[in-house]
């Protein structure tokens, strides 16, 4: 799964994607410095692998992992053009879910690309980039739509239904996240891939001062997005990064003590990222490897054993399964076991965000 980092020029992408991710974007007091898209492999921070590392005591431990992308700041007129618009789309295009970096602090020696600190205006020029480009998309196929519709194509007659709805709320002003269908509909409408209408979680950049109770920045943010279906977290870029210049970990809790803050804002961030792609977690352990595999809410166990190979997905046979709050109660799976607390699920079982699972399957 892929999150793209978007925002104007010079409002802390690249400084906060340094902080998510090993790789070090460029990052620099003027527009475009981030020209093409990086890419990071980030880590999703999750308790729950240190307590079945303690008592599994594997050789390894993989966390799961989203793919951020630090993708260049966009401009007014990219949606024609503008700065490297196209290039920018187009990535923001291949991403699942969107990050959008707000700058909501002052600082004389930082340029701002529109000249002033205004996170709304801000967002909004980032919104009406990718309502206009939206617009172009849909009705670029809105022609071909409403021909096929005039042969009496009742598919097509819904689809003119989808995109006349759509093109007035883009017209609006509005993303279309917030755009609500019945099944047939949504299938038509996901169809066109939309840039508004992928998940949003709204970052606001912060100062120091501001990063535990936020500022008047972040409560104008708050209030612009309430009837978006979007979420927003608050955090200190410059902060993430500062954390991320120490070395260990001891020196790292004791810079945040100093702040008053439990965790790095970062680790907030991937939780919410995760949380908004609308994923869960399921583990396997054993003495080679404790592992966190990512899978889509709803999953089945089926569905699950193919994330770690097609093959487990074809020859599915059963899975045992043991929720988190019982091995972490009995320590081990055979403690679980004997408990019974294991229990043992076929093809119809949804899986639960913690479940430790073992499948078992024939090919």
């Amino acid at each position: 799964m892929k999150c793209g980092i978007v925002g104007l020029p010079n409002v802390g992408k690249s400084t906060l994607f340094n902080s998510l991710s090993s790789a070090k974007a460029q990052s620099a007091n003027y527009p475009f410095c981030t020209i093409e898209p990086n890419l990071g492999t980030v880590q999703v921070p999750d308790p729950r692998l240190e307590v079945l590392e303690k008592y599994v005591q594997p050789q390894r431990v993989q966390a799961a992992v989203v793919e951020i992308v630090d993708i260049a700041g966009l401009v007014k007129g990219a949606s024609k053009g503008e700065g490297l618009g196209n290039q920018f789309l187009a990535n923001i295009r291949e991403c699942q879910a969107i990050i959008h970096v707000l700058r909501c602090f002052d600082n004389d020696n930082i340029s701002h690309v529109e000249g002033s600190i205004n996170p709304i205006r801000d967002k909004e020029i980032i919104d009406t980039e990718l309502q206009l480009k939206d617009l172009d998309t849909v009705e670029k196929r809105f022609e071909k739509i409403k021909r096929a519709a005039k042969t009496g194509d009742k598919a097509m007659q819904l689809a003119v239904t989808v995109y006349e709805k759509t093109i007035a709320h883009l017209e609006e002003g509005k993303n279309t996240r917030a755009l609500e269908w019945d099944e047939s509909e949504q299938e038509i409408f996901d169809e066109l891939q939309l840039l508004t209408a992928k998940p949003v979680l709204y970052v606001c950049n912060v100062d120091e001062a501001s990063v535990k109770t936020g500022n008047e920045h972040v409560t104008a943010v708050e209030e612009a997005i309430k009837d978006e279906d979007a979420m927003v977290i608050v955090l200190a870029a410059q902060i993430e990064a500062d954390i991320m210049e120490l070395e260990t970990y001891e020196e790292r809790q004791m810079f945040l003590d100093e702040l008053g803050l439990t965790e790095p804002g970062v680790n907030r961030l991937i939780r919410t990222a995760y949380q908004l792609l609308d994923l869960q977690t399921y583990f396997t352990a054993g003495v080679k490897e404790v592992r966190a595999w990512t899978i889509k809410k709803g999953d089945t166990a089926p569905q699950a054993a193919g994330v770690i190979h097609t093959d487990f997905e074809k020859g599915f046979i059963r899975a045992e399964v043991i929720h988190f709050e019982d091995y972490e109660k009995y320590g081990s799976e055979a403690k679980a076991r004997e408990a019974g607390k294991l229990s043992v699920e076929g093809k119809e079982y949804v899986v639960q965000d913690g479940d430790i699972m073992h499948f078992r399957f024939n090919v």
